[in-house]
C-alpha cells in the first residue's frame, strides 16, 4: 500500500529535495484522489458487451467545465468482466470533492499532467462519480464473494448512473440497518475519516482529538469514528452546525465564527483538518508533545496550503508530526464502516437529495461550500422505493 506523505518537523533539506517533495505530492495525490479510488481500466471498460440488450441512463461529460457540461444520456448497460466483475444496479450515489476535478479538470496545467489518465485537455472517461449503493445485478465467473440480489456499497467508476461495474474488492455488503441513500453517503468520506484517524493519526483511547471542519462529509464521520475509538473529541464548525456536532457525540463544540480554537489554551494529541484554516506554526503550537496533525482533502485551498506546510516542516524542528494523505479504497475498511453503522456508532448525515437528472444542481450546491454532511443522488428504479423509504423514518 502506498505510504502517506510524512514530514517530521525536525528534518532539514535543500531546495532540490523540496522540489522533489512537491513533484511527488502533485503526482501521487492527484492520481490517487481522482483515479485510485476507482482504479478504472479504460480499455477493459471499452470492451464491455451489452447485457440482455439493456440500456441505461447515466451522467456524462464530453469536456471539462462547470456543472453545465454534465448531461443525462442513454447508454448501453455495461457487463461485468475479468477486472470489474460485479454489475451493480445503483439506487444511490453521493457527491465528493474529487468529482469537482473530474468535472472541471485539475486547477492547474501541472496537476492536469499528473492526471494524464483522466485526460489533459478533454476527459478520457466520460462518466463520473464514485460512491455507490445498490443491488448486484450480475457477476463475472471469477467473482466468489457476491451473487445477484446482494445489497452492496462501495466505489466504482461512473457511479452517476443506473448501473455500473465494480471491482469485487472495492465493494462490501451493505449494512442491514441503513437505507441505500444513507449507505451511499459513506464510501469515500467515511473511508477518509477512518484512515485519517486510525492509519495516519494512530488514534488511541483517551486522546484529545480535534476535528476542524466537523460539519462536512469527512468531518461528520471523523467526529463519530473518533468517539468510537474512545477519544475526547472537539468539533470545530460554524454556527449552523453546532447542534448537529453535539448530536454526533462531540464532547466539545467550537463555533469558529465566534472563537479561534487556536487561542483558547487547549492542546491536542491529534488534529484532523479538512478546512486548512491556519498556518503550520499555529497548528504546531496547539499540539501536545508527540502530537500528530493530519491534513485531509484536495481542494484548491488545501493544495495551496500544502506548499507552505512542506516548506515550514522542512525548516522546523521537534517531535510533532505533519501528515497528508488521500484515502485508498479497500474492502476491509468498507466492512469496518459497515460494522460501525450496524453498531450505531456512525450515522450518515444527509444534507440534500437530488435525482440523477439533477446531478448538475447537486454539484453546484456542493461547490457553494455549505454542505452539512453529504449530498445524495438517487436513481429512479421501479423497485427501489421500499428500501429508500427507510431513510425517511430512520
Amino acid at each position: 500500500m502506498r505510504k502517506a506523505f510524512f514530514i517530521p518537523w525536525g528534518s532539514r533539506s535543500d531546495s532540490k529535495v523540496l522540489a522533489n517533495d512537491l513533484r511527488s505530492l502533485l503526482s501521487e495525490t492527484a492520481k490517487q484522489q481522482v483515479k485510485d479510488v476507482m482504479e478504472s481500466e479504460p480499455a477493459m471498460i471499452a470492451e464491455s458487451k451489452e447485457i440482455e440488450s439493456g440500456r441505461m441512463k447515466a451522467i456524462v461529460r464530453e469536456r471539462f467545465g462547470s456543472p453545465d457540461v454534465l448531461q443525462l444520456k442513454e447508454l448501453e448497460k455495461p457487463a461485468p468482466d475479468d477486472v470489474h466483475g460485479v454489475l451493480v444496479k445503483i439506487y444511490a450515489s453521493s457527491v465528493n470533492a474529487a468529482d469537482r476535478y473530474e468535472i472541471r479538470g485539475p486547477p492547474s496545467f501541472l496537476l492536469r499532467l499528473a492526471l494524464f489518465r483522466s485526460g489533459v485537455r478533454r476527459p478520457k472517461e466520460q462518466r463520473v462519480g464514485s460512491d455507490i449503493s445498490g443491488r448486484v445485478e450480475a457477476v463475472n465467473n471469477n467473482v466468489t464473494q457476491f451473487k445477484p440480489g446482494d445489497e452492496v456499497y462501495g466505489v466504482c467508476n461512473g457511479a452517476y448512473a443506473e448501473y455500473a461495474t465494480a471491482k469485487e474488492n472495492r465493494i462490501a455488503l451493505k449494512p442491514t440497518n441503513r437505507s441505500f441513500e444513507e449507505t451511499a453517503a459513506v464510501p469515500i468520506a467515511g473511508l477518509t475519516a477512518l484512515q485519517a484517524l486510525r492509519n495516519h493519526g494512530h488514534i488511541k483511547p483517551g486522546q484529545k482529538v480535534l476535528v476542524n471542519g466537523a460539519g462536512g462529509g469527512v468531518g461528520t464521520f471523523a467526529v463519530q469514528i473518533a468517539k468510537s475509538f474512545g477519544a475526547e473529541v472537539t468539533a470545530v464548525t460554524n454556527t449552523e452546525n453546532t447542534d448537529m456536532a453535539r448530536s454526533l457525540g462531540a464532547d466539545h463544540v467550537i463555533d469558529y465564527t465566534k472563537e479561534d480554537f487556536t487561542k483558547n489554551g487547549q492542546r491536542y494529541d491529534l488534529i484532523v483538518d479538512t478546512a486548512s484554516s491556519h498556518s503550520i506554526s499555529t497548528y504546531k503550537r496547539i499540539l501536545n508533545p508527540n502530537g500528530t496533525f493530519v491534513l485531509v482533502g484536495m481542494r484548491d485551498k488545501i493544495i495551496r496550503r500544502l506548499l507552505s506546510f512542506i516548506i515550514g516542516a522542512r525548516l522546523s524542528r521537534g517531535d510533532k508530526k505533519f501528515k497528508f494523505f488521500v484515502a485508498r479504497s479497500n474492502q476491509e475498511d468498507f466492512v469496518t464502516l459497515k460494522e460501525l453503522m450496524e453498531a450505531e456508532k456512525i450515522v450518515p448525515v444527509i444534507d440534500r437529495r437530488y435525482s440523477l437528472g439533477e446531478t448538475a444542481q447537486a454539484v453546484r450546491y456542493f461547490e457553494e461550500g455549505h454542505t452539512r454532511g453529504k449530498i445524495v443522488i438517487t436513481t429512479d428504479h421501479a423497485d427501489q422505493k421500499p428500501w429508500l423509504s427507510m431513510a425517511k423514518t430512520a
